[in-house]
């Protein structure tokens, strides 16, 4: 519908195009090329047109939206995630090092004793290293004796 003043445009499929030449038969006419006008759709199909678009860009670019705050709420929801795991590690920590104080507290405690275990066990060592020569004594002596009483 055209205002007052303004040509009426034709519909899109009623316009008419300039004929397109018939195919180049040598190949000296092969970088010829055709021309066709340029028609301008009518007014009001642009606007239809414009509008389409911008709705369709406007579902677009809201998708995109959507789809950010998603990976933005799926990152925070990693974040929060992750704390919590640091926080228990955190306590873990704390607790391994609070029972290697312990730990090292006992031992210190126990040093003493570990070290009469140690001697006691010189001492042994040493008995033991007694006992053998003492027992190689006897059995060279024995031998001494029999090889007396035989004469």
């Amino acid at each position: 519908m055209a205002e007052a003043g303004e040509p009426e445009n034709p519909p899109l499929d009623e316009q008419s195009t300039a004929p397109s030449a018939p195919p180049p038969t040598s190949q000296d006419d092969s970088t010829v090329e055709t021309a066709e006008e340029a028609v301008e759709p009518p007014e009001a199909d642009i606007n239809e047109l414009c509008k389409d678009m911008f709705n369709k860009m406007s579902c677009y670019l809201s998708g995109e939206l959507l789809a950010t705050c998603e990976d933005y709420k799926l990152l925070e929801n990693m974040n929060k995630l992750t704390c919590l795991k640091y926080m228990e590690m955190k306590d873990i920590a704390e607790n391994i090092s609070r029972n290697l104080k312990d730990l090292n507290k006992t031992y210190a405690s126990l040093q003493p004793y570990l070290d009469q275990i140690n001697q006691i066990e010189e001492q042994v060592a040493s008995l033991e290293n007694a006992a053998y020569k003492l027992d190689a004594y006897s059995k060279r002596l024995e031998a001494k004796f029999k090889k007396l009483e035989k004469r």
